[in-house]
């Protein structure tokens, strides 16, 4: 069967954890891994089979194979890397919160962005909480929106802590741009607990027309829309309306590809990665590979 090749730049938790997943994509095919030194992840992806490269984004743009790639670095990598992707034709998955292309969050507004060329997963919060943002939302008007995304600190490396300020950023800019908020904010937790806890985020909204049958139904099946390509969410506790206030809470259990199974806030942003890429091969496929 034919399949869409594609590249990772970035070998570190988020690379690998996503080449595990690519290559269990019906649409997708792990082609290349890059990286900027001779990493754990390089070297991991070789024993695989994989090409592998030392050159980074430079690699992956000029490999006439690659089609799509994931953007695995960080966010001020990203804005460097962007532009020569996009010279070199390349569709640009960015796994970083740079948001140098329009958000995208699978189950509530990938159908609706048409010829893009750089895609942004927000971020490990965002994938978690702007669905159940978006679902309060439609059923009844987010006047303010808030969120918390508590992670093992575990599961948290380098890339996570250095782009803190930009979750934060990120995460609460989705929140209105994709969630529907007329205000959000974001906060994220560091939890350090043993043995590591699983990823909980709890979402706050006050609302302007509160109504709990069409709430509890809308967040219901934006759960079952989410866990249609992330097994592991699911709700911790089920919309509580006290008066114009909402709250739920949904964990994420990661699907233990290649990292811990308490690591979902890595597993939920490279699922809904794979589901875009996905989704975005097989338009290319049905198309003739255009």
């Amino acid at each position: 069967m034919e399949k869409v090749k594609v590249g990772i730049i970035g070998p570190g938790n988020i690379g690998s954890d996503l080449m595990y997943k690519v290559m269990k994509s019906k649409n997708l095919q792990m082609h290349m891994m890059a990286g900027i030194v001779e990493s754990e992840g390089i070297k991991r992806a070789a024993g695989l089979g994989f090409k592998t490269s030392t050159r980074g984004v430079d690699a992956v743009a000029e490999d006439p194979d690659v089609r799509i790639v994931f953007d695995a670095t960080s966010a001020k990598a990203h804005l460097h890397n962007s532009p020569i992707l996009k010279a070199a034709g390349k569709i640009a998955i960015d796994m970083t919160p740079a948001a140098v292309g329009p958000y995208v969050v699978p189950c509530v507004n990938l159908d609706k962005l048409t010829d893009e060329v750089d895609f942004n997963m927000v971020t490990c919060g965002g994938q978690a909480t702007v669905p159940i943002m978006y679902a309060i939302n439609r059923a009844a008007d987010v006047e303010y929106g808030e969120i918390v995304s508590c992670i093992s600190s575990k599961s948290a490396g380098p890339g996570t802590r250095a782009n803190i300020d930009e979750f934060t950023e990120t995460t609460a800019r989705a929140l209105r741009v994709v969630g529907g908020a007329d205000r959000g904010k974001a906060i994220i937790v560091l939890n350090p607990a043993e043995p590591p806890l699983m990823m909980t985020n709890t979402v706050y909204a006050l609302v302007k027309k509160p109504d709990e049958k069409k709430i509890v139904e809308s967040v219901n099946d934006i759960i079952r829309e989410v866990q249609g390509y992330v097994p592991g969410y699911r709700l911790r506790v089920p919309p509580v309306i006290d008066g114009n206030k909402v709250t739920v809470i949904v964990e994420v259990e990661g699907a233990g590809d290649f990292l811990p199974s308490y690591a979902g806030n890595l597993d939920i942003i490279n699922q809904a990665a794979v589901a875009v890429a996905d989704r975005l091969a097989a338009k290319m496929l049905s198309s003739g590979g255009n």
